[in-house]
């Protein structure tokens, strides 16, 4: 029985040593997932819906929350994503994307919680300043070596909801 239990604890044991990352894989993984983000965000590149529709499984159950709604199935994130290109991206001049705070907490070697602020400075066809930002945590998992959100939640600031400046007019009376 002793033997028994000796076993179990040393293979107990190994199991938790096996997953436990170093500070440099920490470092990697935290380093691989914010470069995902940025890179796919670089709304000054081309196909951005695809670049970031590539953030998420191929297949299976994806949920997202954002804007009060919460959708289950790729497909229909992805006619979320190519709906925000059509209404907001794609009207941006000069979108440059900013990381802001920004917390990885590793879950396993092949999981991870990221939570982050972001804004996306940029101009609209007016040429007036406005800003998309909020916050967005998202839970990633490593499927077949390669990185994917399969579950999200964004929250918009106050200042992405609101239209950008508009022009003032003004009018003299005489």
């Amino acid at each position: 029985m002793a033997a028994a239990w000796v076993g179990m604890l040393s293979l107990t044991g190994a199991c938790q040593r096996s997953d436990r990352l170093t500070t440099a894989e920490r470092t990697a993984i935290a380093d691989t997932l914010t470069t995902l983000v940025t890179q796919a965000y670089d709304l000054r590149q081309a196909d951005a819906p695809e670049r970031l529709l590539a953030l998420y499984p191929d297949s299976g159950r994806v949920i997202s929350a954002v804007a009060g709604r919460v959708t289950t199935t790729r497909d229909t994130l992805a006619g979320e994503i190519r709906g925000f290109w059509e209404r907001v991206g794609q009207n941006m001049r000069e979108p440059r994307f900013e990381l802001g705070s920004t917390y990885v907490d590793l879950i396993t070697r092949d999981a991870a919680v990221v939570t982050l602020t972001y804004r996306i400075p940029h101009l609209t066809p007016r040429h007036t300043p406005h800003v998309v930002g909020g916050a967005w945590t998202m839970l990633w998992r490593r499927q077949n070596g390669r990185w994917r959100i399969v579950q999200e939640h964004l929250s918009d600031t106050p200042e992405s909801t609101e239209p950008g400046p508009q022009a003032t007019i003004s009018h003299s009376s005489h």
